[in-house]
C-alpha cells in the first residue's frame, strides 16, 4: 500500500479538466483515460483517480463474491431447515449464486484464497439472515457450518 500511495504521490500532475470529468462524467472520463493510454500520452492521464478505481476493481470483485457465498448459504441453510417449505426460487438462487462464485473464481483465481478467508464470517451473515426470513431463532443453525466450500460450491448439493 506504501508504494502504491508513493506512486499516487508522484503522479499527481493531473490536469484540471481530466479530474473535473471524473466527477462530472464518469463514463466519458473512462473513455478519454483508455485513449490516452492506447496513445501512450501517459503525461495526461488522471492517475490518481485512474489508481483509485483500479484499486476499487479488486475491492468490488471480493464484495460481490462474499455476497454471491452469503446468499449461497442463506439458501442452503433454509434448503436444509425448512424442507417443507422448499421452492423452485431457493433452489434457483442456489445453482444460480453457484454459478456466479464458480465463474468468478474462474476468471480470478486468487480469489479462491479470499473465499476462504471470508467463509466464516459470510457463514455468520447467512444464519442472521436466515433467521430473518425464517421466523427461526438463529440458535437452531449450528455454530460452525456443516458444509464445506467444495460441497458448496458441488453441483449435485442440496442438503437434507
Amino acid at each position: 500500500m506504501l508504494e502504491l500511495q508513493t506512486l499516487k504521490n508522484q503522479l499527481s500532475e493531473t490536469s484540471l479538466s481530466d479530474v473535473s470529468l471524473y466527477y462530472s462524467d464518469f463514463v466519458e472520463w473512462v473513455e478519454v483515460t483508455i485513449g490516452q493510454l492506447g496513445q501512450q500520452d501517459y503525461s495526461q492521464v488522471d492517475w490518481e483517480n485512474l489508481l483509485d478505481e483500479i484499486e476499487d476493481m479488486s475491492r468490488r470483485e471480493r464484495q460481490s463474491l462474499e455476497s454471491n457465498l452469503v446468499i449461497l448459504l442463506l439458501h442452503l441453510l433454509k434448503w436444509q431447515y425448512q424442507s417443507d417449505r422448499r421452492t423452485g426460487s431457493w433452489k434457483g438462487s442456489i445453482v444460480e449464486h453457484r454459478r456466479r462464485i464458480l465463474k468468478t473464481i474462474k476468471r480470478s483465481p486468487s480469489l479462491n484464497v479470499y473465499l476462504q478467508e471470508c467463509f466464516k464470517e459470510a457463514y455468520g451473515d447467512a444464519i442472521e439472515q436466515a433467521a430473518a426470513e425464517t421466523g427461526l431463532n438463529s440458535d437452531c443453525f449450528p455454530v460452525i457450518c456443516e458444509y464445506t466450500i467444495d460441497r458448496c460450491l458441488d453441483t449435485t448439493f442440496f442438503p437434507e
